[in-house]
């Protein structure tokens, strides 16, 4: 029955058929392992049919597994209240939301860095200043600083200060307001 309903044309808003497709199979549970994995690739299935395209740029099986114990929360909710699957809807919408945010801010990310590289094609840049723009564009986490440079790049301190001072001095890098100890750096975009 499932699959037939699941292969069938929808006869409701294709998104929706995705949640409930997701919901109902998540209950049936058909086998021993495995059902979270198969929900999940279900699910970008039919959102891949209600987009009308092969390619899709953000994944709902990826925002699941970052909002999990959301997730297991609101099946448990379902689980113990009955047919009214309302509940059950907003989350999934809200997460689909959430998927595609994140893929558009990736995509401007991208886009951002790209623009930055074409923009300094031709300034010279050692291996390790290389090495650090990219891990900043990509999402460094936290102050960055001389000491974790010489920590990522392994040279000591004065290495890691003059290839900073140097990305300061080309446009790249600019200290934050916070100083003496607590210099940062952070990068110059456009």
């Amino acid at each position: 029955m499932f699959l037939d309903w699941f292969n069938s044309e929808p006869t409701i808003d294709p998104v929706l058929k995705a949640a409930i497709a997701h919901l109902w199979f998540v209950n049936i549970h058909p086998l021993d392992d495995g059902n979270g994995r198969l929900t999940r690739t279900l699910t970008d299935m039919l959102l891949a049919r209600a987009d009308g395209s092969p390619q899709r740029f953000y994944s709902m099986s990826a925002a699941i597994l970052r909002d999990r114990k959301n997730y297991y929360d609101t099946l448990e909710y379902m689980g113990k209240h009955g047919l009214d699957i309302t509940r059950w809807l907003l989350w999934f919408l809200q997460t689909m939301e959430e998927a595609i945010d994140t893929a558009v801010e990736k995509t401007h990310r991208v886009i951002r860095k790209s623009i930055f590289w074409q923009e300094k094609r031709s300034v010279a840049l050692n291996e390790r200043q290389l090495k650090m723009i990219n891990r900043l564009w990509d999402g460094f986490e936290g102050k960055f600083n001389t000491s974790k440079w010489a920590k990522m790049t392994k040279t000591s301190t004065a290495t890691a200060l003059r290839d900073i001072q140097d990305l300061v001095e080309k446009g790249i890098l600019r200290r934050t307001e916070e100083g003496g100890r607590s210099t940062n750096y952070e990068l110059v975009e456009g």
